[in-house]
């Protein structure tokens, strides 16, 4: 269950990104390519930060929380990258 509320919360913030740099930046594209780089490296924190917690607190596996950390973190990033290529 935190691995899907964690997707969707990756997704929103992506999105939440995007809007907020379309509101505030009149010329779009390149803040577009500043945004992506400041999302990824905002979820990768993010998402590090839960797998050490689901580590360390909750005693998973290391290997377990490493997989889920791939999907988790992979899966928006990957989004965002394809969202940075359709408007550019």
């Amino acid at each position: 269950m935190r691995t899907a509320l964690f997707l969707i919360a990756g997704l929103l913030l992506l999105a939440a990104s995007f809007v907020l740099g379309r509101l505030f930046f009149e010329s779009f594209p390149p803040e577009v390519a500043w945004l992506t780089v400041a999302f990824v490296l905002l979820w990768c924190l993010a998402t590090f930060f839960n797998i050490w917690v689901g580590a360390t607190r909750d005693g998973y596996p290391w290997g377990k929380e490493l997989s889920l950390f791939l999907m988790v973190f992979g899966i928006p990033a990957i989004v965002a990258i394809g969202f940075k290529w359709q408007l550019l």
